[in-house]
């Protein structure tokens, strides 16, 4: 059962949305010509922030009433190759580097806490390591197929 709209407290301001709604791009026209009409950019953009805000499941939309989950994750999807989102966090990082100013000489654009597994190189498959993945391969509960080279079974006397 679908609830009606009401403020929960979730949906968006009417100044947040005279903001973003410029930035949306025009929706493109249904291949058919004909289909149901679009749920307003505005339910899909509030249907969105809360899933972003709440971290909750795509599929929850569905029982919040605001907009389906499947429309909400296509124009969210639409609107993020259309850069709306990015355009919108750069324009947010500008006006608050006007009122408050941001401090942009200690700011790091990425960086790693951990060196790469064995230096970044591929592991060498060693005598040692084909013994033991035999060895593993013998108790594993999964039948396993292993080959031996046919050098090393001479070597053994095993043919």
């Amino acid at each position: 059962m679908k609830q009606g709209k009401r403020d929960d407290g979730f949906r968006m301001s009417d100044v947040l949305w005279q903001q973003i709604e410029p930035l949306l791009p025009a929706p493109k026209p249904h291949p058919l010509g004909c289909h149901r009409p679009r749920v307003p950019n505005r339910a899909a953009m509030d249907a969105i922030l809360l899933v972003l805000r709440t971290g909750m499941q795509w599929n929850a939309l569905d029982d919040t009433g605001v907009c389906t989950c499947s429309s909400a994750y296509r124009r969210f999807r639409e609107w993020v190759d259309a850069g709306v989102f990015a355009t919108f966090w750069r324009l947010g990082l500008l006006e608050y580097d006007e009122l408050k100013g941001i401090d942009w000489s200690w700011l790091a654009l990425d960086g790693t806490m951990t060196k790469a597994p064995l230096g970044g190189k591929k592991p060498v498959r060693t005598r040692a390591t084909v013994a033991k993945a035999a060895s593993s391969a013998a108790c594993s509960p999964r039948l396993t197929v292993f080959r031996w080279p046919l050098k090393w079974l001479r070597l053994t006397g095993m043919t």
